[in-house]
C-alpha cells in the first residue's frame, strides 16, 4: 500500500470512528431522555444505568448505525480530497479512480468481517443483560407471554403450546403428539395446562387426557380403559389429574418468539429456525428473515461505501454540506429499502432468502453502474 493510500485510509478509519462515536452519544442521550423517568420510577441508579445498561446497549446501536458510519466517513474524506483537487492532480498523473478506492474497499471488507462477528456472536451476548435491565426497571418489558407455539421434542414427537406465561412458566392447552411409521399418530395427550417445575427438572400436567391409537389389527392394549368402537384404528383413553414428564423442551424454548432471533448468536438462531421447520410450524418469515438478515446485513458496510465514491468524487455546489445531504438521502434509502421489504417476507409473499438479500442486490447493481459512470 502506497503512502497515499495509507494515508486515506487513516482518514477513513478516523472518520469511521468519529462518526460512530458522534451517532453512540446522540442514540444514547435521545434514548435517555425518553426513559429516564422510567429508570428514576422503578428505582435505577445513574450508576446503574450508565455503568451497566448503556455500555450493554451500545453495541447494538453499533450494529444498526455502522453502514451509516461508514457511508459517512466515506462521504467526507473522499468529498474533501475532491474539492482539495487532490484526486484531479492524481487523475491527471494517469492514477485510476479504481484504484484510488483501494483504501475504501480494504476498510468496507474489514467492517463487513467485522461486523458480520460482531453483530452474530457480541451484540447477542451484550443483549441478555440488555433484556434482563428491562425487565426489571422498564414496566413495558416486565412480562412475556407467547401465543401458539409448536415445538419438536424429539424426532416423531411434537408439543404444541396455546398459551405459555414466561414469568410463571406455565403453559396452558397443551398437546403432546407422537407419531409412528408413515407419520400415523400414535399416541396424543393433552392437558389443560403444564407447568415447569425447577427442583425437579421436569414438567407437570394437569387435567390430563392420554389417547392411544392403534391399527385395528394390532390394538395396543397397554392401556386397560376405553376402547371407541367401530372405527379404523382402536383409540383407548385414560384421564388422570396430575402426571410429571420430561421433555428435551425447557422453559427458555417456549419464551423464545420470531423476534428473539435477533438476540440469538449465528449458531442459536440456525439451530432455533431449523428446529421450527421441523415442527411444521406455522409463521416461519419473521424468524427465518432475522436469520439471514444476520448474514445479509453486514454488507450494507460494503455497499454503501462503494457508492460513496463515485458520488463524492465529483466536485459539487454546495462543497461538503451538499455532499453529506446527498449522502444522508442515499444511505437511509438503502436502510428503509431494508425495512419495506421485511413485511413481504413475514406474510409469505417472498421467500425469507430473499427478502434478506433483495435490497443488497438492488445497491450492489446502484453501486458498480456509478462505479462504471463515473470519470475513470
Amino acid at each position: 500500500m502506497s503512502r497515499f493510500n495509507r494515508h486515506v485510509f487513516a482518514r477513513l478509519l478516523g472518520g469511521f470512528l468519529f462518526f460512530i462515536g458522534a451517532l453512540v452519544v446522540f442514540f444514547v442521550v435521545l434514548h435517555y431522555v425518553e426513559w429516564s423517568d422510567d429508570f428514576a420510577d422503578n428505582g435505577a441508579t445513574l450508576a446503574q444505568v450508565f455503568g451497566t445498561y448503556y455500555p450493554s446497549f451500545v453495541p447494538q446501536v453499533v450494529q444498526l448505525i455502522s453502514p451509516l458510519a461508514l457511508f459517512l466517513a466515506s462521504i467526507y474524506v473522499t468529498g474533501r480530497l475532491a474539492q482539495n483537487l487532490e484526486l484531479a492532480a492524481l487523475q491527471t498523473s494517469g492514477v485510476s479512480l479504481y484504484r484510488l478506492m483501494g483504501p475504501h474497499v480494504l476498510l468496507g471488507l474489514l467492517a463487513t468481517g467485522g461486523m458480520f462477528y460482531f453483530n452474530g456472536w457480541i451484540v447477542p451476548r451484550t443483549n441478555r443483560t440488555v433484556v434482563a435491565f428491562e425487565q426489571e426497571y422498564l414496566r413495558e418489558a416486565q412480562r412475556t407471554d407467547v401465543t401458539d407455539v409448536h415445538q419438536q421434542n424429539r424426532p416423531g414427537q411434537v408439543v404444541t403450546v396455546g398459551y405459555y406465561d414466561e414469568e410463571e412458566q406455565t403453559a396452558h392447552r397443551v398437546s403432546l403428539q407422537r407419531f409412528a411409521e408413515e407419520q400415523r399418530l400414535a399416541s396424543r395427550t393433552d392437558a389443560n395446562q403444564m407447568q415447569w417445575i425447577d427442583s425437579l427438572g421436569v414438567w407437570r400436567l394437569e387435567d390430563v387426557t392420554q389417547r392411544s391409537f392403534a391399527p385395528a389389527t394390532a390394538p395396543d392394549t397397554t392401556l386397560p380403559d376405553t376402547t371407541a368402537p367401530g372405527s379404523a384404528a382402536a383409540m383407548r383413553v385414560r384421564h388422570v389429574e396430575e402426571m410429571d414428564t420430561t421433555l428435551q423442551i425447557y422453559p427458555r424454548n417456549f419464551a423464545r418468539t420470531g423476534r428473539d432471533v435477533q438476540a440469538m448468536t449465528v449458531p442459536e438462531a440456525g439451530a432455533y429456525t431449523a428446529a421450527l421447520q421441523r415442527t411444521g410450524a406455522g409463521e416461519l418469515g419473521r424468524p427465518l428473515v432475522a436469520y439471514y438478515n444476520k448474514f445479509s446485513y453486514p454488507l450494507a458496510n460494503l455497499f454503501l461505501i462503494l457508492v460513496s465514491v463515485p458520488l463524492a468524487a465529483r466536485r459539487r455546489r454546495g462543497g461538503q454540506t451538499a455532499r453529506i445531504a446527498l449522502g444522508l438521502f442515499i444511505a437511509f434509502l438503502y436502510l428503509a429499502l431494508q425495512k419495506l421489504t421485511e413485511p413481504f417476507g413475514y406474510a409469505g409473499d417472498l421467500s425469507p432468502v430473499t427478502t434478506a438479500w433483495l435490497p443488497h442486490a438492488i445497491f450492489a447493481v446502484v453501486a458498480l453502474v456509478m462505479l462504471w459512470a463515473v470519470r475513470k
